[in-house]
């Protein structure tokens, strides 16, 4: 599986901590230290309104880490040009106070976990039926090295 770390766009507009692109498909993954700090998944509504999802980070909102990553996915998703390529969206965080069950979830399809549960995902996903190497080449076109 190969990583890059610090990804900018062809005109320097999107900033990807990390994309690994590897057999289970390609992972665009923001890294963000808050020591000490633990992520939450919010929900919001219910019967009578609609459903809303919201990450908070030490009781603070965290939606703006969350629209960034889903942003840098689609700029992946737009270079790559392919389809059948699954692309995660990942919020990483390093140093965090996790529960010591559970603890990981999906915010508005971003992955909202720690590094060590990313790798056990990144390598026990399924894999997907795509050239590796032809995505590489395509992320490499795409994406300079910041």
């Amino acid at each position: 599986m190969g990583a890059r770390s610090g990804r900018r766009g062809a005109h320097g507009e999107t900033n990807i901590d990390h994309i690994a692109i590897g057999p289970s498909g390609v992972w665009g993954i923001d890294a963000k230290r808050y020591k000490d700090k633990r992520p939450e998944l919010r929900v919001g509504g219910g019967l009578f309104r609609p459903r809303v999802e919201s990450l908070r980070v030490g009781g603070r909102d965290g939606t703006k880490l969350v629209d960034g990553v889903k942003s840098q996915v689609d700029r992946v998703r737009e270079a790559l040009a392919h389809d059948t390529i699954p692309i995660t969206g990942v919020l990483c965080f390093l140093e965090a106070d996790w529960p010591l069950l559970g603890g990981s979830f999906t915010v508005d399809d971003v992955h909202v976990v720690w590094p060590r549960l990313l790798v056990k995902r990144m390598t026990e996903a399924p894999g997907a039926a795509f050239d590796v190497s032809e995505a590489h080449a395509c992320r490499a076109e795409a994406f300079s090295v910041a």
